[in-house]
């Protein structure tokens, strides 16, 4: 008996957490410390560059940095800094100068100012460049456009890249959303995949270098492929959640501060491109987990999500008060949503069904006709405009779920040639 009171109990702090149950944790080797375990080979011996941030630790929480810094027979010369900084210390949008690093007198470069891919004065006397930042599994999170654009500037130079592989926290199996068209790539949608694209860092990096997408708006050019190698993890599996593996969460940037984030952030983010609208928790503790307004009415909105009867996914009223922002101070009235059944939820569509609703609550709250000011970043994030179109005129998801779906099967297919993993 005590066993199952113990199981419960988990299962509550679980639901409660809004988290998706563990499915056991396992001891999940990150690619720095196999590299670390193989004596630093491919490194040893070269002059070699870091893209990092903060979330570039072992289990340990030692960082990348000092830990290649310190490596035996490795010359660390330069840092790259992407979003936020390689310290973590530049808040979301804030642009980055040049400078040294305080621990090691190293000098930083930015590649998110002036230029977001490193220019050939950059990477001089460069034999490597390695790269390790925490993924969250979305297109439109712009580490992996980092990444991208470090790769295409490291094959015009001839430099080899060298990818510290990390787990996908939404899993090996998620793939949702359409591939990025003409006309709509951007920092936000660099590469023609899907919203969701169930690989790993290093996976996609493959994917990318072999498979010519790694060209942005360039995409009928022949492809150019960098020297690329993948230090993969060890222990991980395609069905591994991040809270299955064991390992530390340090948060990649200020707004995903849990796994949990990172699970939440498809399913409401793309809504968050239309400010004013509706806060998605941004703001207070819960970021991209709820769904509310000043006037929503939360039992109304509940009732009319719970209608749909959306598989693998359960709604709770909330109210609350955020921190900061916008709407700092204000009462706010909505719904916070739980996976109860990961492997059935669709998350990307999550948000779009809240939208639909709130549009059937209160139609004059259509932020379609509120926000046009953003539409052009929405479209960027969605990686079409065919979305903002057709999913603009009656706020309905069934005028956009096949589309949305479109890609999905194919590039599952496609994807399956560069696992590294099952």
């Amino acid at each position: 008996m005590k066993r199952y009171k113990i199981l419960f109990v988990a299962a509550l702090f679980c639901i409660a957490a809004g988290a998706v149950q563990a499915r056991g944790a396992n001891a999940v080797r990150p690619g720095i410390e196999v590299l670390e375990s193989r004596g630093f080979e491919g490194l040893v011996g070269k002059r070699v560059g870091l893209v990092t941030n903060p979330s570039g630790v072992d289990r340990n929480l030692r960082s990348t940095i000092d830990i290649l810094f310190n490596a035996p027979g490795v010359e660390l010369v330069a840092l790259y800094a992407p979003e936020h900084g390689v310290r973590g210390d530049i808040y979301a949008g804030g642009h980055i100068e040049d400078g040294n690093d305080p621990a090691t007198g190293l000098p930083v470069y930015s590649i998110y100012g002036q230029s977001r891919k490193p220019t050939p004065e950059m990477l001089e006397g460069i034999d490597v460049m390695v790269y390790d930042i925490q993924d969250i599994g979305s297109r439109s999170y712009t580490f992996i456009s980092t990444l991208g654009l470090v790769m295409r500037a490291c094959a015009e130079q001839d430099i080899e890249v060298m990818v510290l592989d990390r787990p996908n926290p939404l899993g090996g199996n998620k793939v949702e959303g359409c591939l990025v068209e003409p006309g709509f790539f951007s920092f936000v949608s660099e590469f023609r995949i899907p919203y969701c694209y169930g690989l790993t860092v290093g996976e996609l990096a493959l994917l990318i270098n072999e498979e010519g997408l790694n060209l942005g708006e360039r995409g009928n050019e022949p492809h150019e492929t960098c020297r690329l190698s993948v230090i993969p993890m060890e222990g991980w599996t395609r069905d591994m959640l991040y809270a299955d593996t064991g390992l530390p969460w340090i948060l990649p940037s200020p707004n995903i501060p849990d796994m949990r984030s990172a699970i939440a952030y498809p399913a409401s983010g793309i809504t968050g491109e239309f400010n004013g609208y509706l806060n998605t928790g941004i703001g207070y503790t819960l970021p991209f987990e709820t769904f509310a307004a000043e006037w929503i009415d939360a039992d109304a909105l509940k009732a009319r999500l719970d209608s749909y009867g959306l598989p693998g996914v359960a709604f709770r009223t909330i109210h609350y008060k955020p921190f900061s922002g916008s709407l700092a101070g204000k009462l706010l009235h909505g719904v916070q949503y739980f996976f109860t059944d990961y492997d059935a939820a669709s998350l990307t569509l999550v948000q779009f069904y809240v939208m639909q609703a709130v549009n059937e609550l209160y139609p004059e709250h259509n932020p379609f006709n509120e926000s046009n000011r953003r539409m052009d970043m929405f479209n960027k994030v969605c990686g079409t405009d065919y979305i903002g179109i057709n999913f603009g005129k009656n706020l309905k998801v069934a005028d956009i779920i096949d589309y949305w779906n479109k890609d999905v099967d194919a590039f599952k297919a496609l994807s399956k040639k560069y696992y590294l993993y099952r």
